[in-house]
């Protein structure tokens, strides 16, 4: 599993704030991961988006227990396999 180092160097970067819309569920076990880890939303959502623009894998083993028990919590059954396949109601 990969380590940061101890003392990273700080990387200065400019955010700007988006308009996306997700599925609601999604959101939800987002929202709770981000809570567990104690980080922002939006600092989840670019380490996840950096660990696929490389072909790796963002999540721990442990961590991803923790997201399929909130995932329970919230009922969200999509699957990679359905991203494609979602019509809004």
């Amino acid at each position: 599993m990969y380590k940061p180092p101890a003392n990273p160097k700080p990387i200065e970067v400019e955010r700007i704030q988006t308009g996306v819309r997700m599925e609601k569920r999604l959101v939800k076990v987002l929202k709770g991961l981000a809570e567990l880890k104690d980080i922002t939303l939006g600092d989840l959502l670019e380490g996840i988006v950096l660990h696929a623009f490389e072909g790796k894998t963002p999540f721990s083993p442990s961590t991803l227990a923790e997201i399929a028990a909130l995932k329970k919590v919230y009922g969200l059954t999509l699957r990679a396999a359905d991203s494609h396949q979602l019509k809004e109601k």
